[in-house]
Parts: structure tokens; sequence; C-alpha cells
């Protein structure tokens, strides 16, 4: 179980830099610390949205991705390091496929919105494709797993889903975007 912080504030990362798992210190705007920052900051979107009323499987889901989260921030953390695998991606895609299943197809673009709980989730799907984005930045200068980028790839597609289940769910409907409002 790796070392436990007693102390927050070390003064170490004063000059700009910080140290990754690995225990190399890079600086705090290099692409890597930008990768793993993001998905922390989806994984705190996702907090923000299990705040929220959910159905208990949503939220079971939304828990265990939280964890998974953890676990690619620390991929991203550590050079070389594997905690997110295929098994992990599958997960998701079956998770998607049943609540995708419960929706009718999709014919219109539909706006952030649907209800508290939806409007969370969609600021969630944004952050994990802004995750996603920095992985694949990260991935042109350095070794990133593919797992990784399919991982938070497939889970913006969740939350997209997700956003449209809860919109119904919550009894707001989604909201369209109407192109010929003009």
């Amino acid at each position: 179980m790796g070392n436990r912080l007693s102390k927050i504030y070390t003064r170490t990362g004063d000059d700009g830099s910080t140290g990754l798992g690995d225990g190399s210190r890079v600086a705090k705007d290099s692409a890597r610390v930008e990768a793993y920052g993001t998905v922390d900051e989806a994984n705190s979107s996702i907090g923000l949205l299990l705040a929220a009323t959910l159905p208990d499987d949503v939220r079971e889901q939304l828990t265990a991705i939280q964890h998974q989260l953890f676990d690619l921030g620390g991929e991203l953390c550590i050079p070389g390091h594997a905690a997110i695998h295929d098994a992990d991606v599958e997960r998701l895609e079956a998770w998607l496929d049943h609540h995708n299943d419960t929706l009718p197809p999709l014919k219109d673009f539909i706006l952030p919105g649907g209800g508290e709980a939806a409007a969370r989730c969609h600021v969630a799907r944004t952050v994990v494709r802004r995750a996603e984005r920095a992985a694949v930045a990260l991935a042109r200068q350095e070794a990133v797993r593919p797992q990784a980028v399919r991982y938070l790839n497939r889970l913006s597609d969740l939350l997209f889903v997700l956003a449209r289940a809860l919109a119904r769910h919550d009894g707001h409907g989604e909201v369209l975007w109407q192109h010929q409002r003009r």
C-alpha cells in the first residue's frame, strides 16, 4: 500500500515540478501530469454526479468507475505501470449496451441538460473527453497503453448514454437541439 501522507505540504513542488509515482520529477505542466490530473478532475466530476439522486445500479457502476479512474490515474502517473485492462473496457461496454438498450434511437442532437443528474452526467462526460484528449497527447510523446485511451473513450460514451437515461428517469426528458430555430 504505498506511503501515507501525514503532512500535506512538502514544499518540493514550489519550483514548478512534481514527483511521479516512480520517484522521478517532471514539470507540473508536463503532458503526463496534464493527463493524470484531468483523469482526477473527471473522477471529481463523477463524485459530483454521485451527490445527485440516482438509480441504485447507476450509483454502483459510477462508484466502481471512480475506483478504476483512480487506478488509471496511477497508471498514467507511473510510467510503465498497467492498471486498466481489456476486461475493464469490456465491462464499460456491457454497461453501455445495457443502458442504451432501454433508450429510443437517437435521431437528433441533444443539449446538455434534462435535469440535475443528467446535467451533471454531461459535465462528467465532457471532462472525461478532455482526459481522453490529454492521454492521446501524452501518447504522442511517451508510451501510453492503448487500454487507458480506450477506457476513457468508452467511459465518455457510457456517460452520454447515462445522461440520456437519467433525463428520462427523472421525468425531464432530453433537450433536443433545434437546428431550425431561426
